[in-house]
């Protein structure tokens, strides 16, 4: 199989013709890839419960309910366990730096910090994340199941969670209404 340079501080557009529930139409955050395989957290699938909410079923005091960004479903493996994406300004016990301000963090401090405001709207939790096995998303990429970007901070932080998708997109050059689900190869 060719070697693909590592994808870690990119993004995943998923192609129109990925219809799994998991993956239409998102854009997935690529924290590590490797030899290994890669691990990845979707930004753009919101759950239909706010940040404060679930602090409080985390008993984790929340002064007052102004954070009230989604919790994001980040993948299908583990949905057991939180991802909080933030700006890299302050990092925290487990925090992985990725390129362009962005970091993501796993320990509970960085959830503390939220309830106590500590920290701007450019933070959300997203449960879950997407793994693949060694290969397999190389594969997927030979197979036009997606499109890669380098990582971008604005499409993360500043676009709205429905616009995401095809912002991502139009960083290639085109519009979204242009993608086709077949692919040439040489």
């Amino acid at each position: 199989m060719k070697k693909f340079p590592s994808l870690k501080n990119h993004m995943l557009i998923a192609m129109p013709a990925l219809q799994d529930f998991n993956f239409k139409h998102s854009v997935t955050l690529i924290c590590e890839h490797n030899e290994d395989g890669a691990m990845g957290i979707v930004i753009n699938h919101p759950l239909d419960f706010a940040t404060y909410e679930l602090l409080e079923h985390m008993d984790i005091p929340c002064a007052e309910h102004r954070n009230i960004n989604p919790v994001f479903a980040g993948g299908p493996v583990q949905v057991d366990r939180g991802f909080v994406i933030h700006r890299a300004e302050q990092l925290w016990k487990s925090s992985i730096a990725l390129e362009n301000n962005v970091a993501v963090t796993t320990s509970l401090d960085v959830l503390h910090a939220i309830g106590r405001h500590e920290i701007g709207s450019d933070a959300f939790v997203a449960l879950g994340y997407a793994g693949w096995e060694a290969g397999q998303l190389e594969q997927e990429i030979i197979d036009n199941v997606w499109l890669t970007v380098p990582i971008n901070s604005e499409i993360i932080f500043s676009t709205d969670i429905d616009k995401r998708w095809e912002k991502a997109v139009s960083l290639l050059g085109f519009d979204a209404q242009n993608l086709s689900n077949f692919s040439g190869h040489a």
